[in-house]
């Protein structure tokens, strides 16, 4: 998923969508340690697209933070 795609969604969906992330990450982690994983690029995929999540999350606490020192 693109950032610019992720920057269009709200906090709340945010959250979840780190939260569907972070379980399909346990799953990969799970398969590959099983040796059943097709294919492993699929897990730097998911391990990106949480970076992104949580990176967009950390950005939009600053512009909260920072529009409030501003008051």
């Amino acid at each position: 998923m693109k950032a610019s795609e992720l920057r269009e969604q709200g906090a709340e969906e945010l959250v979840s969508r780190l939260e569907e992330l972070e379980e399909e990450s346990f799953n990969l982690r799970f398969q590959h340690s099983l040796g059943q994983l097709s294919s492993p690029l699929k897990l730097r995929d998911v391990r990106r697209d949480i970076a992104r999540v949580r990176t967009l999350l950390q950005e939009n606490n600053a512009a909260v933070a920072e529009a409030g020192q501003e008051n």
